[in-house]
């Protein structure tokens, strides 16, 4: 038998913590403009349902119960909100140099109006909207917070346009 053939996987979702699903829900569907796909829900610590022994089967026992919400980008790009009863209500450290995701990226070829939407929302612009290619090609870049601390990144292009042209050469 023939070994199977090697392909890239596409993405699915991403999974974040938030303190307020309701309000996460908000910034995220009205600064983002992504999709409801499920509404804020609660799940509970119990065996008798898939869901419940699935995520007893990833946060263990003792949780109680969260709430979860599903949106999707325009490019149908899940994204999962969670929010536990105990979830510490302070930002996360951001920290690149250490083992783990540290960001995410959206993209908008509005980039200057995105970042302004995040930050009258109470989310933070991190640096100036930089250019790849300074005087060239209008490829840019900013990293940004929401309001809960959570580090991202916006691009104005597609991350194949971005790099393929090689972006850090001279």
């Amino acid at each position: 038998m023939p070994a199977p053939t090697s392909y890239p996987r596409s993405f699915s979702h991403i999974g974040i913590t938030v303190p307020d699903i309701h309000l996460a829900v908000k910034f995220y569907t009205e600064v983002m403009g992504w999709y409801i796909i499920m509404e804020p829900s609660k799940v509970k610590e119990e065996t008798e349902s898939a869901i419940g022994q699935m995520c007893m089967d990833v946060f263990g026992e003792g949780w109680d119960y969260f709430e979860i919400a599903h949106l999707a980008t325009s490019d149908g790009i899940g994204i999962e909100l969670f929010s536990f009863p105990n979830t510490e209500m302070k930002k996360p450290e951001f920290n690149p140099f250490q083992i783990g995701l540290f960001h995410f990226c959206v993209q908008d070829p509005d980039i200057e109006g995105l970042v302004e939407k995040i930050v009258a929302q109470g989310g933070k612009q991190r640096m100036p909207i930089r250019e790849y290619y300074p005087g060239k090609k209008p490829f840019s870049m900013c990293y940004v917070e929401d309001p809960f601390g959570i580090v991202f990144e916006v691009y104005s292009h597609s991350y194949e346009l971005t790099y393929s042209s090689g972006a850090y050469t001279k």
